[in-house]
This record gives C-alpha cells, structure tokens and sequence, in this order.
C-alpha cells in the first residue's frame, strides 16, 4: 500500500471525525457514536499495521525533542538557521541575483513627524539583533556578526510636484528600484528606507530587506511596533515596548541543537519516501520552451472569488474538517490533474515554518 493512499484514508476518517493514535502495536480509536459503521470498522481492522507504521514515522518526523531556546553567549562564532544558510548558499551562486530581496510598502496617511519615524525604526534596529547582522565568510562557512549600532537615515524622494498620473509611475519605478538593488551580505546594511512625500499628508514608506533577516511573518510584528513607537515618540513619551528575552541568534542556536544528524536524516528519510518516483521537472504542458537556466522570472496571476463563492467554500471546508486554503489547494490540485493527467503532484506553498 503506498504511504499517499494511507495520508488520504487517515485524512477521509479525520474529516468525519476519526481520530486514530498509535501506542506501541495498538491502534486506539476516538469517534463519535454512530459515524464508525461496519465497514469502516473493518477497513481500518485490514489497514491496522500500515496506520500504525505510519502514525510511527510520522511522530518520529515531528518529535519535536522539545528543547527551551535560551540565549546564547554572543562571543564566538555565531552558527546560521538552515534557511539562512540556503540563502547564503544561493547569495554566492548568484550575488548579483535580487531573488530574495522583501520589498513593504506601507501607506502613511496624515501628518507625518518625520523625526519620530526615523527615531521609531532605528530602535525598531537596536531591539532586532536580526535587523543589524551580516554573514560574512569564515574558512568556506558562514557566521553571524551582529553589529552593535546600526542606524538608518531615511531617503526622502519628494513627488508633491507632478501630478498624481506621473506620482503612481514614478513610485513603482522607484519601489521596482528598491526591490532589485543588489545586498552584500557580508558588509551589510541588509535592509534600506525611502520614504516618497505624495503630498504633506501622504506618504509611501518603501521597506527593502534581504529575507535572510526578515521574513513575511515579521511584517505584523514590525508595523505593530513601528505604529507604538512612532506615537510614543511623537508625544516625547520613552519606548513602551519592554526588552525581547531571546533573538534570532538564539534560536538559529537552538535549531542546530534540536536538528541533530540523526533527526535530520528522519526528516529527509521521510520525505525521500513521500516523493519517491516524482519528477523534479513539472509535468504540466507549457507555451514556451523550458529554459535551461532557472530565471526566477516568474510571473503571477490574480484574480477574487466572489463572495456568494467564498461563502460556500467555506462551508465545504467545515463541512470537511478542512481550512479554507486545504479546499482551495484541493481544487488547483484537480486542475492541475486535467491538464498534467498526473496522479502524484507537488505543490510548494508559502509557510511561517515557525513551531517555537
């Protein structure tokens, strides 16, 4: 029986409420009176020792092997995540290469105290380690150096000139600039801050970061305090926000704690089994050649769902035991299946890949 069928028998007895548990050789059983008929009795009876097999392997993968992230002495060499390692990595294959370069654009409106605001993120810097670390290269690997002050001036562009045509032309050729200049990871700054005056009560604050020090996740946390801080200031008020108990340092300490070898080598296990047989290359036809050398020029298609449609995924989603997006990654995989003919497909998809 291949593992995939098993993930989608133990997701069918979950959307009804089936849950299964594997202690030891025995196979435990939580449902509600009346949803276990006869059948499904017997189905999961025949299937017991593929169940428990995978419910096995599936809690040695995410054993979590709980350790508490503490922080770490800052002297010494200071050890990368594995994210931030694989985007170095890439930084050196292409350096020039703004693949992940994290453009924000955040939209100030009313009078704006330009002081406070510069004030606001440059704390914002002081209580980030992340926001003012560099990697440069030590013997062939890469290491964290965490600089003690690291200030930023504010680059004002003045629009209030042109009219308002020209304005939107001239900040998406300055917030396309923005997004593609080049960062050198081992002298840093990694992160730069244009603020574009549309008209005295009208401001677009460009934000660029290398995503070795940021992530998408990060942006609520970052306008949340920006907004707390610039208030603050504007009133002459000290900074309300109390001292972070770890940094990112820490944890990327912490992870290289947790993910051992041997742990590492049960996660890759795992998905080496779940992939096994699948092509690297996409299966799907295409209305142009497959360049030879990754672009990264992809390209993106937008489009809304009406809400009378929203409202009745949603309900099939309850319906299913499944969020949203599980019903809606369900349907692109169907579309994908009419065009490929493909049973077996892989789909990436954005995560905060944050358990701690």
């Amino acid at each position: 029986m291949k593992l995939a069928k098993t993930v989608e028998f133990l997701s069918y007895l979950r959307s009804l409420g089936v849950n299964l548990s594997a202690h030891g050789e025995q196979l435990r059983c939580n449902a509600d009176p009346g949803i276990l008929t006869s059948t499904l009795r017997q189905e999961i009876a025949d299937r017991k020792i593929e169940i428990i097999a995978f419910l096995h392997q599936a809690s040695q993968v995410t054993d979590s092997n709980q350790l508490l992230i503490e922080p770490v002495p800052r002297s010494g060499n200071l050890v990368l995540s594995y994210s931030q390692e694989m985007m170095w990595f890439w930084h050196q294959l292409l350096p020039d290469n703004p693949l992940y370069n994290m453009l924000i654009s955040l939209q100030l409106e009313g009078y704006l105290n330009v002081v406070a605001l510069e004030q606001s993120f440059n704390e914002i810097i002081r209580r980030h380690e992340n926001l003012r670390t560099t990697f440069p290269d030590r013997e062939g690997k890469p290491i964290q150096v965490i600089s003690r002050v690291a200030n930023i001036n504010l680059s004002i562009v003045e629009l209030t000139l042109l009219p308002e045509p020209e304005q939107s032309t001239k900040l998406q050729q300055l917030a396309t600039q923005e997004a593609e200049k080049p960062f050198d990871l081992a002298k840093g700054p990694l992160l730069c801050a244009t603020l574009v005056r549309l008209n005295p009560e009208l401001h677009i604050l460009l934000l660029t970061m290398h995503h070795i020090i940021y992530d998408g996740w990060s942006l609520g946390k970052l306008a949340s305090e920006l907004f707390i801080l610039y208030e603050a200031y504007g009133q002459g008020k000290p900074s309300p926000l109390p001292e972070l108990p770890i940094q990112y340092a820490d944890y990327a300490h912490w992870q290289r704690q947790k993910l051992t070898a041997e742990v590492l080598e049960k996660h890759h296990g795992y998905w080496r089994q779940q992939l096994a047989g699948i092509s690297p290359v996409s299966p799907l036809p295409t209305d142009r050649p497959r360049p030879a050398v990754q672009s990264f020029q992809g390209g993106a298609e937008k489009f809304e769902l009406n809400q009378e449609l929203t409202q009745k995924l949603r309900q099939l989603s309850q319906q299913s035991s499944a969020t949203l997006f599980m019903t809606l990654l369900s349907g692109f995989f169907v579309l994908l299946h009419r065009y490929s003919g493909e049973s077996d497909l892989v789909v990436g998809s954005a995560i905060a890949n944050r358990n701690q």
